[in-house]
């Protein structure tokens, strides 16, 4: 879920159903959900048609260095947009320091673009301490804060991770059913967990139960006892079937998403950001859509009557195939053999071994490589030097790799 992608498989058998603190789960409370980092792009992406919430990462900590993402306030507006109740989550590299805890909530607690009420969870799974205690009291604090500045604390990690370096009963008992916790049971593509393979902890609420959601490349939540209603009233759903939700209070994200989920489709014009419905069958031309297109993002690049030709895929959908996520004019990924270099969010696998280096160039230092089987999602692209760069996020900064050599060889695929 986090600013790289780390892959575990995680969990234990449950016999006997589902138990939680405070009570056992029901299939009527649940609902399903992916949660986004940078990798999603400003307007993100979706695994199944039910998906009734998303979790944005405004940004995290890296023990006391910190990164905003850009894209957090665009994807909390695109979601209430498509009708999701969003809520947001925090990278907390922090250890036991209730220092590095302070200042990071002093960073993040007032850019927080989801509604009063919602859910601001602790992403702990990195740089804990060998306390125990010390972690717990970090988390903890940072928890109360959250509490205090009017929004719902959670804690998210694994459970490895958490036995080994947290007291969650400590957690459990100061904020009951507080716990999203990630356990995978393989890296298959699902979109529906199986509950078998539940992680034996009490009080979880949320379960993150596959990094490969829907078509991949994607991590995919249940809530399980309806933690993502917080900060939300109830939602409505027109005689169409498009979904409308109502924050308890505004943002200027949950505005810019409420204007745009109320714009009617005969305003789509050129520059538009459209999310592909996953009830679509066909083009307008007639062909069949395939599956990877639903559920992500276009920029509309032309209107003509009732179709719009969706940039980057160069095919024309009808408009009442599409949702409205953004209403003003977006800068489209597309562009130019000339243009020296621009934002997108892709995911790049290698067909040859390519090296992993701190700068767009061969002349900076390499720190790794990449080869048949591995894969990055990147942000940005450049054209330096006769070669296509992009860069990623690795856990010690930003990375670049080359895509290929300009107008010549490609080192692998990107989709």
């Amino acid at each position: 879920m986090k600013l790289y992608k780390k892959l575990f498989v995680l969990g234990a058998i449950l016999a006997g159903g589902l138990v939680f603190q405070g009570g056992t789960a029901h299939a009527d409370t649940r609902s399903y959900g992916p949660d986004w980092s940078v990798y999603q792009g400003a307007h993100g992406k979706y695994g199944t048609a039910k998906d009734g919430f998303v979790i944005s990462q405004i940004g995290g900590t890296y023990g006391g260095q910190y990164i905003d993402q850009s894209t957090y306030a665009p994807q909390v507006a695109s979601a209430i947009a498509a009708g999701k109740r969003v809520h947001t989550y925090i990278w907390d590299q922090v250890g036991s320091s209730i220092a590095l805890q302070k200042a990071a909530m002093d960073r993040f607690l007032p850019r927080i673009q989801t509604p009063k009420g919602s859910i601001v969870a602790l992403d702990y799974e990195a740089g804990a301490s060998a306390s125990v205690s010390g972690n717990t009291d970090a988390i903890l604090y940072g928890m109360n804060r959250i509490k205090q500045a009017g929004y719902t604390p959670m804690y998210y990690s694994y459970k490895p991770y958490t036995t080994a370096h947290v007291d969650y009963n400590r957690i459990l008992r100061a904020y009951p059913n507080s716990l999203w916790i990630a356990a995978y049971k393989n890296y298959l593509p699902a979109v529906t967990p199986d509950f078998g393979y539940f992680p034996s902890l009490p009080g979880i609420a949320i379960w993150q139960f596959t990094s490969t959601y829907g078509t991949g490349s994607l991590d995919g939540n249940v809530d399980l006892l309806g933690a993502t209603q917080a900060g939300y009233h109830k939602s409505t759903t027109s005689s169409t079937g498009k979904v409308t939700v109502k924050p308890k209070t505004k943002t200027a994200a949950t505005k810019a998403g409420q204007t745009a989920n109320a714009t009617p489709k005969s305003a789509i014009k050129a520059g538009t950001v459209v999310k592909v419905n996953f009830s679509a069958k066909r083009w307008a031309t007639g062909q069949a859509i395939p599956s990877f297109i639903k559920g992500k993002t276009y920029t509309v690049r032309q209107v003509a009557g009732n179709r719009v030709l969706l940039a980057n895929v160069l095919s024309w959908a009808n408009k009442s195939d599409v949702e409205i996520l953004n209403t003003t004019r977006a800068t489209s990924t597309h562009t130019s053999a000339t243009t020296s270099d621009y934002a997108q969010y892709k995911t790049f696998y290698p067909t040859t071994t390519v090296n992993v280096r701190t700068g767009m160039s061969t002349a900076y230092r390499i720190t790794g490589t990449l080869s048949r089987g591995d894969h990055i999602y990147y942000n940005h692209i450049y054209i330096r030097g006769g070669y296509v760069w992009a860069r990623y996020q690795s856990y010690t900064g930003p990375r670049y790799v080359a895509l290929g050599v300009m107008g010549g060889q490609s080192y692998g695929n990107r989709y």
